[in-house]
């Protein structure tokens, strides 16, 4: 089936109660609704992410050409990482969910949780469904986090586990001091080719040992600066975190073996991406980076979150995927809490570029798992 043969598309623009129309005249919230040829559906997907603009989303023309409307949606932080803060991010996401039933009469509502957006909507399920989340640090939390609306049905899409699981995996742990970026400690670099690949058992746990202790010696650093700027009445500062491409996975096959191709990240050839200025929370305020990053601070951590989730859920995971691997799906699977879940395995790269049709097949499997289970 053509992806786009009659589907409609229509943009869509909304305040949530934390955020208003700039003064520029743009909306906080923003997304398009692609609609099912012909037909006026009942049931509908919504996928948003952290940062990334999901309103074009892949998958949302192959599922409206199979009868399931799909707002591709993007909260206030839509490419504005650097600033991003869950509760508000939640907010935002309840807008997308509202309108689809109050404005488009949506009876089934599916929460896709696609790459990063895995934990988000996974979040905005826990708390819409059992309110759990805390305020981030010198911050109040929104009235509207007790009352937003649960979505359905959930499906997990070639996701991470959750935002600071994803980063220490990627973190290089060489990094010795965090204004340097050329810092280096051989004896952690997975780019020194006296440490491999492959890489040993020992050296794999010395480095994921560093990767988890860097990521704690920035959660102490980001404390530590904002007594400092509390003390001085001021409220944040920005910062940089280096060398974010830097998962043993990205260059050595023999862990977490899939049909991958070695060498490869979503950044490009590792090794250069991680000299480069692009990753990750390559730019973060102290607040972001507790929000979002920290293994200790953040809620943006999957497992938590998939343990509230009761409703039917679908893990879907590519088997040549360079930046999702396998324990990844698996451990989603094993951390949701619902009984009616399903674990696909489906050939295919992290955006289903290749092989050919693979778009459209995972669109298939999709929208048969929603009609067997549809309001």
């Amino acid at each position: 089936m053509a992806a786009r043969t009659g589907v409609g598309r229509e943009f869509v623009a909304l305040e949530s109660s934390t955020g208003h129309v700039n003064g520029a005249g743009f909306h906080p919230c923003q997304g398009i609704w692609h609609i099912p040829p012909g037909r006026t559906p009942t049931t509908a997907v919504i996928g948003s992410h952290y940062n990334v603009d999901f309103s074009e989303h892949y998958l949302a023309p192959y599922l409206a050409a199979r009868g399931i409307g799909f707002l591709g949606w993007n909260t206030r932080f839509r490419n504005n990482e650097s600033w991003f803060l869950l509760e508000h991010a939640l907010v935002d996401v309840g807008a997308g969910v509202d309108w689809l039933r109050k404005e488009k009469g949506i009876d089934t509502v599916v929460l896709l949780g696609n790459c990063g957006g895995g934990s988000l909507m996974a979040a905005y399920q826990s708390q819409a469904t059992e309110p759990n989340l805390v305020p981030t640090r010198g911050l109040p939390l929104p009235p509207a986090l007790e009352s937003l609306t649960p979505g359905d049905l959930y499906v997990s899409l070639q996701a991470h586990p959750g935002r600071p699981e994803v980063l220490t995996n990627w973190l290089d742990p060489s990094v010795t001091d965090e204004d340097d970026p050329l810092s280096r400690n051989p004896s952690l670099d997975m780019y020194d080719d006296a440490n491999g690949p492959p890489f040993d058992e020992g050296f794999v746990e010395r480095y994921r040992a560093a990767q988890r202790a860097r990521n704690e010696r920035i959660t102490d650093w980001a404390h530590a600066q904002l007594d400092r700027l509390e003390v001085a009445r001021a409220f944040d500062r920005n910062f940089s975190v280096h060398r974010t491409w830097a998962d043993l996975r990205f260059v050595d096959p023999t862990l977490d073996p899939s049909d991958r191709p070695p060498g490869q990240s979503l950044g490009g050839e590792p090794r250069r991406a991680n000299r480069g200025p692009y990753g990750i929370a390559a730019h973060c305020s102290l607040r972001t980076w507790l929000s979002m990053w920290s293994l200790r601070d953040s809620q943006c951590t999957g497992a938590p979150h998939l343990g509230r989730i009761d409703v039917p859920a679908l893990v879907l995971q590519s088997t040549a995927d360079v930046a999702v691997f396998p324990s990844d799906a698996q451990a989603i699977f094993d951390a949701l809490h619902t009984d009616d879940k399903q674990l696909r395995w489906i050939p295919g790269d992290h955006y289903l570029e290749s092989p050919e049709g693979g778009r459209a097949e995972t669109a298939d499997l999709i929208a048969a798992w929603i009609d067997e289970r549809r309001a």
